[in-house]
């Protein structure tokens, strides 16, 4: 059965369900200055990263495996992107790197370009504050072909390459689940898209959703021989891979391994959690997945960084309304697991 998108069963929820969501504001953080960053934070060790054979490389050319945390929605959990939660993923967590997932549609980029640009400038730098990497995720998902919106895409990461090129810790997603699209289609949208942040950003890593929403083609009933016969005509850039540990089992597992030996890859998403991103937790198969991508320094950004209901969502409801965000006390099981997993580099 052709497995549907996490996002989309979500926004079916949120509208369900809508005394859970939250208002977007053009300020998503607190007033209150970030407290300094450390000397050694992850982007003051790494530098501007790039794409080295199969690896993502520091400046060092030394292979680096990200771990950090996705958020949810802007437009619905910007609440829970404020000053005293983000210095927990920063220095409690010690993520090195935040994904900010901002939709195009959904109530998001298309209702207020110029509200939902300024906000991802803001959580940009924010996190360059804290030392962390910032993955701009262009959530598009409905439509799934991403060329539906090739025109939006131009206007708003032309302004943020061009505002964020001299930067060292910037991370381009130009396409989040592609769905109901061909992998041709993709590719034909990616090399329109790269030479638009290349005339801004000529160093920054791209990254590139497969197709089935980032499955590399397994729900869409492909594999990942359409993507390593057809590959993009574009040098430093990753494809992406999402997973769901509860559903997603061994046909998807082993098309990400196979994969692994011909093209670089990023989980730019994951749940312990069904693709509903609830559901009881599969930590063994999320361990297997995890091992596996420590063993070939695959990086990724967990989803999702809110206090959302559902299981995937690592902190407990309630919690964004406040500002106690450090140790496990504010976790779901979830959460407890996917912390431990960003501190503890041996696991």
């Amino acid at each position: 059965m052709q497995i549907r998108s996490l996002a989309g069963a979500l926004l079916a929820a949120a509208a369900l369900f809508p005394v859970l969501t939250t208002t977007a504001t053009a300020a998503p953080v607190a007033e209150a200055p970030a407290a300094a960053p450390a000397a050694d934070t992850p982007v003051s060790r790494n530098g501007q990263l790039h794409v080295c054979g199969l690896k993502l490389c520091n400046q060092n050319n030394q292979p680096v495996q990200l771990r950090g945390m996705s958020t949810h929605g802007i437009q619905w959990y910007s609440s829970c992107l404020k000053t005293a939660s983000l210095d927990a993923l920063a220095y409690d967590w010690k993520a090195d790197i935040l994904r900010i997932s901002m939709y195009v549609q959904e109530g998001g980029y298309e209702t207020n370009p110029r509200k939902f640009t300024d906000m991802v400038h803001g959580y940009i730098e924010e996190a360059t504050k804290r030392g962390m990497y910032a993955l701009v995720d262009w959530h598009q998902l409905t439509p799934g072909d991403p060329n539906a919106n090739l025109s939006r895409a131009k206007t708003f990461f032309t302004e943020i390459a061009d505002r964020h090129k001299n930067k060292n810790n910037i991370i381009y997603d130009i396409a989040n689940e592609p769905n109901g699209v061909s992998w041709a289609g993709i590719k034909s949208y990616a090399e329109q898209m790269v030479p638009v942040i290349r005339a801004k950003d000529a160093d920054s890593v791209i990254f590139v959703g497969t197709h089935g929403w980032a499955s590399l083609g397994v729900s869409d009933g492909r594999n990942e021989s359409d993507i390593i016969n057809n590959k993009i005509n574009a040098t430093n850039l990753m494809y992406t891979f999402h997973f769901y540990a509860a559903s997603h089992k061994q046909e998807y597992f082993d098309a990400l391994s196979r994969a692994s030996n011909q093209i670089p890859i990023f989980v730019t998403e994951f749940g312990t959690q069904t693709y509903t991103g609830d559901g009881g937790n599969d930590f063994t198969w999320s361990k297997k997945y995890l091992d596996f991508l420590k063993s070939k320094q695959i990086g990724w950004t967990n989803w999702n960084f809110s206090d959302d209901f559902r299981s995937g969502a690592v902190f407990k409801q309630g919690t964004c309304a406040g500002n106690s965000f450090t140790g496990t006390g504010p976790l779901k099981p979830a959460g407890v697991w996917i912390r431990d997993r960003i501190i503890n580099r041996n696991l």
